[in-house]
């Protein structure tokens, strides 16, 4: 398990220096955020087994020039968690197909693809014949790419040759596909005949077709208030400076394998004046819903707090005089610090 993986407020990714903040970008969706669970068990279960994929695809398989490990093919093996999902969705067409398809918005993975729900209907697609599949950890698919255009409902934008997946065969995906927003390398071994190949994002096509300058892409999204309402967004080219007060800060993508595969960031991690985790790697991702440390922190946290473990539930419990006491948890990213208030659960 990799040092940290976490969510935050607003996501800006970028593979460049500091990009210019684009004021009201033109190209920003919607999402809508479903959640479904019985007991607070469900979702750390979602989660750890989205984790364990991360793991997976990080420790095994081929290499590629510099001796990373890459993603690669794996067959159908989910963790079955029931009627169990957490995640954030948009509406896209394709094609000639008037159907509107439901995807999962995933920023671990480079892989758009329809087919879980409703068909792939479309008379405008070339079958590449190419074998493509994911394991999310808590879900997966097996299918063929086809080239075609994916159109975005809510925006009229139309993103040309597009390659993504059609589904023959998936698991646990309470939704009609996925749409892939990570790093191009986070899709490396997904191909079956090419497992060091790539696929070019949804992102790079609306760069390489002139919609928009730079490969940035950001998410907003905020506490759930009522289910599968809208209440988050994703801006491709920039950001939406109506959604944030202060100046957004930036960092490199880290060099540091596994994470730099994924949306990873190198940062400190310090509870109040006490040090949880030295400077590392870890991972910002848009489908976890609780912060996780690593083993080492996540001890020393505990030891900070006084919190004892819930063996009901699997989280710390402390009491209400405790809580009184936390300090927040802060990340020290480049020389910013950013604060994760008590109240924001830590596995």
């Amino acid at each position: 398990m990799f040092s940290i993986v976490f969510l935050s407020a607003l996501l800006a990714f970028s593979v460049t220096g500091s990009p210019v903040e684009v004021r009201n970008s033109p190209i920003t969706l919607p999402m809508t955020r479903r959640l479904a669970f019985s007991n607070i068990t469900d979702l750390l279960r979602h989660d750890e087994a989205r984790l364990a994929a991360f793991g997976e695809y990080s420790t095994h398989g081929p290499r590629d020039a510099d001796s990373n490990p890459r993603r690669y093919f794996v067959p159908l093996r989910p963790t079955d968690l029931g009627d169990t999902f957490s995640d954030y969705t948009v509406n896209v067409k394709i094609g000639d197909s008037p159907t509107s398809y439901n995807l999962i918005v995933n920023s671990a993975s480079a892989i758009t693809w329809v087919g879980a729900g409703l068909p792939y209907l479309s008379r405008t697609g070339v079958d590449t014949r190419q074998p493509v599949g994911v394991n999310y950890g808590y879900g997966s698919f097996q299918g063929t790419t086809f080239i075609d255009e994916l159109k975005i409902s809510d925006v009229d934008l139309t993103i040309h040759e597009m390659v993504f997946g059609v589904a023959s065969t998936s698991q646990n995906i309470a939704a009609d596909g996925v749409l892939g927003i990570g790093p191009e390398s986070s899709g490396r071994g997904a191909l079956q005949n090419f497992p060091l190949g790539t696929i070019q994002t949804a992102t790079e096509r609306l760069v390489l077709q002139g919609a928009m300058t730079r490969p940035i892409v950001s998410i907003f999204f905020q506490p759930l208030v009522e289910n599968e309402v809208i209440n988050g967004e994703i801006c491709f080219g920039g950001t939406n400076t109506k959604k944030y007060n202060s100046p957004l800060t930036y960092t490199d993508v880290t060099t540091i394998a596994p994470s730099s595969q994924y949306w990873g960031i190198n940062q400190g991690i310090t509870f109040g004046n006490i040090a949880i985790l030295p400077t590392t790697a870890g991972v910002v991702d848009s489908g976890c819903n609780f912060l996780y440390l690593a083993t080492d922190a996540y001890e020393r946290y505990r030891a900070a707090t006084g919190g004892i473990l819930n063996q009901a539930n699997g989280l710390l419990q402390i009491t209400l005089e405790q809580y009184d006491q936390l300090d927040p948890l802060i990340f020290h990213i480049d020389m910013v610090r950013q604060f994760c208030q008590p109240s924001h659960p830590v596995c």
